[in-house]
């Protein structure tokens, strides 16, 4: 393998220190790295059981110790180590990670007999957290411990009659508490109480912007890759479309795009890649028809992480033999998500792995060639203002998601032609008619579902067998958490309509309403 001129890695200039969030397990962690973020302030979630000195490694701004699901005092309760306190740099504990603090710097913990779930009326005092704010604020509790003494040398600043002491403050070791959650849209002032905290007490300038990402990002890309040619596995998404204009930007003609159309895309969706690409790119673009190719592998597959390792492993395979065909190329670009990263158990959080994914978990062992992702720390909407920045046109930065695997997940159970031309027009209805009815935008995701079953039906006087079509629709922030989109009766009565007149092999239409958590937003 050629020489190439490797740049080392730049160092974080001095406004780019991290708020790190120290994931102590809650359902909200996530969210509160989002949530500082949309302060224009970077964070990332780490381990909790990451030592005091690979924090300070970090250069951090802040620390903010997340919810949990456990009581501070039960056996094997998420902790961290003590000597974080002693950093020097401000800590803010929000509810599971204030008791910990409290537990942990001489106050106490216990069990009170009054539970909080919910919106909860709190009277605040004048101080840093709570500086410009109104004493009465409504927030949101989820607790069944309370903090009874604060710890040594601090202060109560918010309390209710159920939660006396629903806030703390100890400006001189910098240390902060609060028993609600700040980052859920519940909390009216949540976001106000977030910025005092990063903005007054960390000194956390508000830089980490769209633009600030795009330099930050291509500096990065330039310093991995050196001279080296580059692939990007462009998919048409705006992830992969944002990916593969930041390596341009960073590299020039060292890239070479290439689209691989699987056989498991929606309808027309390859020549749509194919035109839009060229429309608005000036990067050369190989398209590779490696349908047969895939759908061999996949015949008679039913599992679903199977599918995903499987097309996960093929488009390595095809991307090392378009990346030998067109000389010593050494790198592979994919427009990795945060959330991919945090699904996928690849992330310094203690998440379990809720399924891998093709840009993450779904990629074999062995590859000869190495990763570069630069949307690895981003979420979805980060993403989007990042394509906004970038000059991308809103038919692609405002794209829903679509999986890596394609309609193989979307399939429950074996993929074959007949199933893949069913799902592919019923989507192509329901994505034609809600764009009619302009709810595209509204929605976070919005596709078809084909399980392989069949059920009895009756058209035109005949006993009919046939496949049922489930309707998946979801509002969201991030695909972290999810809510099942209410849409109007008459547009699912039209959906419904045409999707069992003009399909054949379909005879009935459902509607999936669950939401994320405790399901996912795909089905498999």
């Amino acid at each position: 393998m050629a020489e190439t001129n490797v740049l080392p890695l730049p160092e974080p200039a001095p406004e780019e220190r991290p708020v790190l969030v120290v994931d102590l397990g809650g359902q909200y962690s996530q969210l509160i790295a989002r949530r500082v973020r949309e302060c224009r302030v970077y964070s990332e979630l780490v381990r909790h059981d990451a030592p005091a000195q690979a924090l300070r490694a970090r250069h951090p701004r802040a620390l903010i110790l997340s919810g949990g699901p456990a009581s501070v005092y039960a056996e094997g309760a998420p902790s961290v180590d003590p000597a974080l306190y002693e950093l020097g740099v401000p800590v803010l504990g929000i509810c599971y990670g204030m008791q910990l603090m409290a537990q942990e710097l001489g106050g106490r913990v216990e069990p009170t007999g009054v539970s909080e779930f919910g919106r909860t009326e709190i009277e605040a005092e004048e101080g840093e957290l709570f500086a410009g704010l109104p004493p009465g604020q409504v927030c949101w509790m989820s607790h069944r411990d309370s903090v009874t003494a604060p710890p040594q040398g601090s202060r109560v600043v918010a309390g209710s009659p159920s939660t006396p002491i629903a806030a703390f403050e100890d400006p001189e070791r910098r240390l902060y508490g609060v028993q609600f959650h700040p980052e859920v849209l519940h909390t009216v002032h949540g976001t106000d109480i977030l910025k005092n905290f990063l903005y007054r007490v960390a000194d956390a300038p508000p830089v980490w912007t769209a633009a600030a990402v795009i330099e930050e990002e291509t500096a990065r890309i330039r310093a991995q890759v050196g001279n080296a040619r580059v692939l990007c596995a462009l998919s048409g998404g705006v992830d992969s479309a944002v990916a593969a204009l930041l390596v341009h930007k960073a590299v020039g003609d060292q890239l070479t795009c290439v689209f691989v159309d699987h056989g498991l895309l929606r309808k027309d969706e390859a020549a749509h890649v194919v035109e839009t690409f060229g429309r608005h790119f000036h990067v050369p673009l190989v398209h590779v028809d490696a349908r047969e190719r895939f759908l061999g592998r996949l015949a008679g597959v039913t599992d679903p992480e199977e599918k995903r390792k499987i097309v996960g492993e093929e488009f390595i395979r095809v991307f090392e033999e378009e990346a030998e065909r067109l000389g010593t190329t050494r790198y592979l670009v994919q427009g990795t998500l945060y959330s991919d990263v945090i699904e996928s158990g690849g992330t310094e959080g203690i998440a379990e792995v809720i399924k891998s994914h093709h840009n993450v978990g779904g990629l074999p062992e062995h590859m000869d060639l190495e990763l570069v992702e630069p949307l690895r720390m981003l979420f979805k909407d980060e993403v989007r203002r990042v394509g906004e920045e970038l000059g991308l046109p809103d038919e692609m930065v405002w794209r829903h998601p679509f999986p890596g695997p394609g309609l193989a997940i979307r399939i429950i159970g074996d993929v074959t032609d007949e199933r893949l031309e069913i799902l592919r027009e019923a989507d192509a209805i329901l994505l034609e008619e809600v764009r009619r009815a302009g709810l595209y935008r509204e929605l976070w995701q919005c596709f078809a579902v084909l399980p392989a079953i069949r059920s009895v039906g009756v058209q035109g006087d005949s006993r009919t067998y046939a496949y049922p079509i489930v309707i998946r629709a979801v509002t969201s922030e991030d695909a972290m958490t999810a809510d099942w989109a209410r849409l109007p009766y008459d547009l699912l009565e039209t959906v419904s309509s045409r999707i069992i007149n003009e399909i054949p092999g379909v005879n009935r239409v459902a509607l999936d309403l669950s939401s994320k958590p405790p399901a996912t937003i795909e089905w498999e």
